[in-house]
């Protein structure tokens, strides 16, 4: 086994740049462990839980690069570096297709652009707050992708925002489209006349994406960071983002997406919609109906149903059944005949959190106990993320799993070894799974957990049982991934892809209840 660690001095580089060049490395054949990131002290700690703590590491400051890696053998370790290096500073000489080079401070990319309205921040959390109102008093919009910003700071940035009449999307806001342009983690989507305020980032994904697969599009979509609508902040940004969409001509359906809000945080954005002219559609999972419909907005309860109330609004004569196709009943039933009394359970690992909250609401609907790691419910919270016991829907995105590796969206087979150990589970009846495309994500997100899945499937059978994957692919036909290619291979290897993630949840609880609805 070799290893080599090097800090390269004052050389930032964006977090998801660096995180999908770790998902990278980590591809290469005979490297063991790989950490390409900024020397944060989280990712120090993850340096030293591999290994690989150096006395040069321990003293980089956040402004540093770390460049560590185990191999096989000295070799792999050079091919690896080399890897690095050129997807690093290959092109640091060459000029952007803008005939520009690179700048390295917001100052020099704002004099490189003087027409730029939008400023994404994607720098450690601990200066995310200062680069953010650096870019507010330049008169810029803020998409802060970073995280650790903490709730006072969050507040101050958007009070700022408002009364600049300035869009502060984030902290730890990860998907937004405006004026066409997808941001961080995007779908390619239909230009239209919906427009979307979303707390959240798969959330506002799978909407976009059901409202293009019914032909129609949307104005813009506006992402507010998770904990807008949180009591430290009030909803600040939903509520500017509904203001401006009111005032956008080309918007004629205005769409609000989230977990739950606080009770007066939901109080107060559903005031708020009383003076809205347009017809309002409000997905607050887990939400109240009845609070929503008194205002005249149109509640849906999933994220799918917002999809479909949105395009009603457009267009009463639009087709969007929400009925079971004959073919999937048919798959559900025979899956349900080949499996075991014993196999009763649903394994759900996902790359999306939203999506892992819409299938844990799904399947509590149902009527079916369910422990994860995104319930809000003390009773529904799984006690160890490690081991699934009952019905367990993991969001593989959240932090506990992601701790100085790539998110799953970017690096999707970071879950592979989980789907072999639900697949050695007798108790495991259905692994349902979903697969992001669209700028940010991973180019072949299918490709990369293909054969752990075939492996998955022929290591049930060996034990004589037969297990469902159920999966959903949150893309559209536009996506850079090639939709039709990744349902394809899906397909043929044996896995069923529903046409959304409440269906993908339904087909799941169905076939571990053994009844088929």
């Amino acid at each position: 086994m070799a290893s080599r660690v090097m800090i390269v001095k004052n050389a930032y580089h964006d977090s998801v740049t660096l995180m999908s060049l770790s998902g990278k490395v980590l591809g290469i054949e005979g490297v063991e462990d790989a950490v390409v990131s900024m020397a944060t002290a989280m990712n120090k700690e993850l340096l030293a839980n591999i290994g690989l703590m150096t006395s040069d590491a321990e003293h980089a400051s956040e402004n540093d690069l770390i460049i560590a890696i185990k191999g096989e053998s000295d070799q792999i370790v050079e091919q690896a570096l080399d890897f690095i290096n050129k997807a690093l500073y290959s092109k640091k000489d060459n000029k952007t297709q803008a005939d520009s080079q690179p700048v390295k401070t917001l100052n020099a990319a704002i004099k490189a652009l003087p027409e730029a309205n939008m400023a994404v921040i994607s720098v450690p959390g601990a200066y995310a707050a200062r680069e953010a109102r650096h870019a507010l008093n330049t008169g810029l919009n803020v998409m802060i992708f970073s995280d650790n910003v903490s709730i006072e700071q969050e507040r101050e940035l958007k009070e700022m925002g408002r009364n600049k009449g300035l869009f502060v999307m984030g902290p730890d806001c990860g998907t937004a489209i405006i004026n066409q342009a997808g941001l961080c983690f995007a779908n390619k989507v239909q230009q239209g006349s919906i427009g979307l305020v979303a707390a959240s980032g798969t959330g506002l994904q799978e909407v976009a994406v059901q409202i293009d697969r019914m032909g129609y599009g949307i104005t813009q979509a506006i992402g507010t960071g998770g904990r807008d609508l949180y009591e430290d902040i009030g909803g600040i940004m939903m509520i500017e983002g509904i203001k401006a969409l009111e005032q956008d001509d080309q918007t004629k359906v205005i769409t609000l997406i989230s977990k739950p809000p606080s009770k007066a945080v939901q109080d107060k954005i559903l005031s708020e919609l009383k003076y809205v002219t347009k017809p309002v559609v409000v997905n607050f999972l887990d939400g109240e109906r009845e609070a929503v419909e008194s205002i005249g907005a149109s509640f849906a309860p999933t994220l799918i149903e917002a999809a479909r109330l949105s395009v009603k609004l457009i267009d009463p004569t639009a087709s969007v059944s929400d009925q079971l196709d004959y073919s999937v009943i048919e798959w559900a039933k025979e899956k349900i005949s080949q499996q075991h009394d014993q196999q009763r359970y649903v394994r759900g690992l996902f790359c999306g959190g939203t999506l892992t909250s819409e299938a844990l609401s799904i399947m509590r609907g149902m009527g079916e106990s369910v422990k994860s790691n995104v319930a809000k419910v003390g009773k529904e919270k799984i006690e160890n993320i490690l081991v699934s016991q009952g019905h367990s829907l993991l969001d593989m995105g959240d932090d506990d799993f992601t701790k100085g590796k790539p998110h799953p969206m970017i690096e999707p087979s970071l879950r592979n070894d989980r789907i072999l150990q639900e697949a050695k589970d007798p108790e495991t009846a259905v692994l349902l799974l979903d697969f992001e495309l669209g700028y940010g994500s991973h180019e072949d997100p299918v490709g990369e957990s293909l054969e752990t899945i075939k492996d998955a499937i022929a290591i049930a059978q060996q034990a004589d049982r037969e297990i469902s994957v159920i999966a959903y692919i949150c893309g559209t036909p536009a996506d850079k991934q090639d939709y039709q290619e990744q349902e394809k291979r899906l397909s043929e290897a044996g896995v069923l892809v529903a046409n959304s993630n409440e269906m993908a949840s339904r087909i799941a609880c169905m076939i571990a209840k053994k009844e088929v609805i």
